[in-house]
């Protein structure tokens, strides 16, 4: 990928992690403004990696975490197999 040029390893790691938090974002079922708050959130996670890599890596952890129990919390939840 161009983009990825002359990143180390653990930026492209960090990016390939953005890029799929960004997807799930777009993915959830929720009203355009609570998604648009979580893409805020990625934005300033994406701006951090320009300048702190470990910390990017750690406050994007934080989201994933908040995200999958956010998710959780949605309606349908229950209807995911275990697993899936």
């Amino acid at each position: 990928m161009a983009a990825d040029d002359g990143l180390t390893p653990a930026e492209r790691e960090l990016a390939r992690r953005l890029r799929d938090a960004h997807r799930r974002v777009r993915a959830l079922p929720l009203p355009a403004e609570a998604r648009q708050r979580l893409a805020r959130r990625l934005l300033v996670i994406c701006d951090l990696s320009k300048h702190d890599v470990d910390h990017a890596v750690a406050r994007l952890k934080s989201f994933l975490i908040d995200l999958d129990v956010l998710i959780s919390d949605t309606e349908g939840a229950g209807n995911i197999a275990e697993g899936d």
